[in-house]
C-alpha cells in the first residue's frame, strides 16, 4: 500500500525527505523562505513546492498524512521566548489545512521548550495546547520529546514530536523507541581528513582567522587526523575538542564548529577584562577556552548536513552569504529521525487497513536498549 503526504513549513526538506524515504508519495510542500524553496525544487524537481505564507496557503485535496515543522524561534531558548510571539500560533495553520485535507495522520515537529512556555490565552503549556487542539479536531494524540542520537542521528538534538490519528490509532500503537546512541565518527571523520572533495556545499579551506584561537603554522605530521573543535561559546564548561566515539552536540544556527589539525591544544585562560576587546561583563571571572593548532578551518555546510543525516547529493541553495545555507541546515529535522517517525506512521496505517494491532515486530521501532531512558532528562 502506498500512502501520500503533504508538507508544511518544509524548510530544506528534512521531514519531507524522511517521509519519502519511509515510502510515502509526496503531493506537495510549502515554505515562505525563498532559499529553502529553491533547495527543495533543485533536489526534487518533480515535487510540487509553493513559496507562500502559511496563513494564506490553501491545499484542498484529501491526503493520508500531513506533516509540518512550524517555526520554533518563539519557543526556543535561542530566542526571546515571548508567549505572544506571532510565530507561536503558526501551528494552528497545520490544523486549518487539516480541516480541508482530512489527513488520516498528522505529524508536528518542534523544540523541547514547548513544555515550559505557557499559552497566553489558555495558560496551558504549548505542548499541552497543541495536543488539546489536535484532540478537539478528532484525533488521538501521542507526543513526547526525542533525543535523536537514539534514532540513527549522530547528535544529541532534542525534538518534540506529535503523532495524531484521525478517529484513533490502531491498538497497541506507540511512538518510536530509541536504540543505541549514534556516534559522530562514521559521519564526519572522512570529510574532516580530506575526503569528499567535489561534494555539493563542500569546499574546505584551512584559512580560519580568529582573535581568540590561533593557527600557529607549526610543522605537523600530515598523517595526524584532524579533530572537531568548537570555536564559539568559549565560556562553556565543555571541552571544545570533541571525540569521535560520542554523539555530537545539537546542531544549531549559532555555534561555530570547525577542525583543528597538528599540535592541537585547548586550554582555559583568563580574559583581559580591562583592555581586552568585546568586554560584555567586566566583572565576570569565568575563564575562556582557547584553541591552538598548526591549522584551523570551519566546518562546511556539507559537514553540518551530514550531522543532520542529509544524503550527500542533497544540494543546499543560498545567496552569497553562507548563513543562507547554514540556517536551512540548522533548522532542519534530521532526515534519518524523520524516516523512523515515517516508518512508525506508515506501519500504523497499514495496521488499520489490515484490521490488526500495531506490533513492534513490524519494524516501526527498535528495542529500548537502555531501560529507564528518559527523553526529557537524558
Amino acid at each position: 500500500m502506498t500512502y501520500n503526504m503533504l508538507g508544511m513549513f518544509s524548510g530544506a526538506g528534512g521531514l519531507d525527505l524522511g517521509f519519502e524515504q519511509a515510502g510515502f508519495k509526496h503531493v506537495g510542500s510549502m515554505d515562505w523562505d525563498p532559499w529553502s524553496v529553491a533547495t527543495l525544487r533543485t533536489n526534487r524537481p518533480a515535487w510540487h513546492v509553493d513559496q507562500a505564507d502559511a496563513r494564506e496557503w490553501e491545499f484542498n485535496e484529501e491526503v493520508d498524512v500531513l506533516v509540518g515543522g512550524p517555526p520554533c524561534q518563539g519557543y526556543s531558548l535561542g530566542g526571546l521566548r515571548k508567549a505572544t510571539d506571532d510565530r507561536n500560533d503558526l501551528y494552528e495553520q497545520v490544523l486549518r489545512v487539516a480541516k480541508a485535507t482530512r489527513p488520516r495522520a498528522i505529524v508536528i515537529e518542534n523544540v523541547l521548550n514547548l513544555r515550559t512556555l505557557l499559552h497566553p490565552e489558555t495558560g496551558r503549556r504549548f505542548s499541552d495546547q497543541i495536543a488539546f487542539d489536535l484532540t478537539e479536531l478528532g484525533y488521538e494524540v501521542f507526543h513526547n520529546v526525542f533525543r535523536v542520537d537514539g534514532f540513527g542521528v549522530p547528535q544529541t538534538r532534542r525534538r518534540w514530536i506529535f503523532v495524531a490519528f484521525r478517529g484513533g490509532a490502531p491498538a497497541g500503537y506507540h511512538l518510536p523507541l530509541p536504540g543505541t546512541n549514534e556516534t559522530v565518527g562514521p559521519w564526519l571523520s572522512d570529510l574532516g581528513n580530506g575526503g569528499g572533495i567535489g561534494l555539493p556545499n563542500h569546499a574546505p579551506s584551512w584559512t580560519f582567522k580568529s582573535s581568540v584561537h590561533t593557527a600557529t603554522g607549526e610543522p605537523f605530521d600530515v598523517d595526524e587526523p584532524a579533530v572537531i573543535a568548537r570555536f564559539s561559546r568559549t565560556a562553556s564548561d565543555g571541552n571544545p575538542i570533541r571525540r569521535f566515539d560520542q554523539p555530537f552536540p545539537a546542531v544549531d544556527t549559532a555555534t561555530v564548529w570547525g577542525w583543528a589539525q597538528g599540535n592541537v591544544v585547548a586550554k582555559k585562560f583568563d580574559k583581559d577584562r580591562l583592555a581586552g576587546k568585546h568586554i560584555r561583563n567586566p566583572d565576570a571571572t569565568v575563564k575562556l577556552w582557547r584553541v591552538s593548532a598548526s591549522r584551523l578551518r570551519t566546518m562546511t555546510a556539507r559537514e553540518l548536513a551530514r550531522l543532520q543525516t542529509f544524503p550527500d547529493d542533497w544540494e543546499f541553495i543560498g545567496g552569497g552569504a553562507l548563513r543562507d545555507i547554514q540556517m536551512q541546515v540548522g533548522n532542519a529535522v534530521p532526515v534519518e529521525f524523520a524516516r523512523r517517525v515515517g516508518d512508525s506512521v506508515r506501519t500504523a496505517l497499514e495496521a488499520q487497513d489490515e484490521n490488526r494491532a500495531f506490533l513492534a515486530s513490524d519494524g516501526a521501532s527498535v528495542p529500548l536498549v537502555f531501560p529507564g531512558w528518559d527523553p526529557i532528562t537524558a
